[in-house]
């Protein structure tokens, strides 16, 4: 990671995977701003993003939550404007918001299969989008986009999700080419079978047959995918932009 005072946004932090990557980037000097969003809990996703603001600044950061819906423009330019009024810039953007609402095809609601694409590939969009202009006039940043395996390998049941994992895949590859001229590299991280909040509501049949499928032998944890993230938001991956990164244990080679 670099040793520079890095201003980081990451959207879906207040647990799993963006917590892990907030604490990733938990040093002092650093500034980290993140949203979350949960009309179904609102008073938990408090509770928890509250959590990881006393766990990034018990390690010496500072740490700034908002309730943002990722899915509304107008609410992501809110956003990222209170970061630049308060910050002056953006180093580092982790698009991490995510939901699921999983269903076969043939019963899928298209309000359902709107909803999961609305936040995890349009909201990863305006987000990007307002990190970029930004980045631009600093000619540099990185931004790293949350996929999944999924996105490659497709999954039954998530036609909604995996569609929505594979365009991000297709937006990584294109905002890299768009603008690498400006110093600013755009990364995936596919994450394979994370044990998170989003993994504890499968059975244990189906978490065995998950677990069977890894060659390493056991189910990754949020701190494998904010290890590959903070090396993706460093200086010794310069070089590196336009790619997928698997962190699978194996799943996909």
């Amino acid at each position: 990671m670099s040793d520079q005072k890095q201003t980081v946004v990451i959207t879906g932090a207040s647990r799993g995977i963006g917590r892990a990557t907030a604490l990733a980037f938990a040093r002092p000097g650093n500034e980290i701003f993140f949203n979350f969003y949960s009309p179904a809990d609102p008073d938990g996703e408090q509770a928890a993003a509250d959590e990881t603001i006393r766990q990034v600044e018990a390690a010496g950061a500072k740490a700034h939550g908002f309730v943002v819906d990722v899915s509304s423009p107008d609410a992501v330019k809110e956003f990222f404007d209170k970061i630049v009024e308060a910050a002056g810039s953006i180093d580092v953007l982790v698009n991490n918001a995510g939901i699921t609402k999983d269903g076969f095809i043939v019963r899928m609601k298209p309000a359902d299969f709107d909803a999961v694409l609305s936040i995890n590939l349009k909201g990863a969009f305006y987000c990007l989008q307002s990190a970029a202009k930004i980045m631009m006039k600093a000619r540099a940043g990185r931004i790293i986009n949350i996929a999944s395996i999924v996105g490659v390998i497709g999954n039954a049941g998530q036609a909604n999700y995996v569609s929505a994992k594979a365009g991000l895949i297709g937006l990584t590859k294109t905002a890299a080419k768009e603008l690498a001229s400006r110093g600013i590299t755009v990364n995936a991280i596919a994450p394979g079978f994370i044990e998170t909040d989003m993994t504890a509501v499968l059975s244990e049949k189906v978490t065995a047959l998950m677990l069977a499928g890894i060659p390493l032998g056991r189910a990754g944890q949020p701190e494998d995918v904010a290890n590959a993230i903070a090396f993706l938001a460093s200086d010794q991956a310069s070089y590196i932009t336009g790619q997928v990164i698997h962190v699978s244990g194996g799943m996909y080679m």
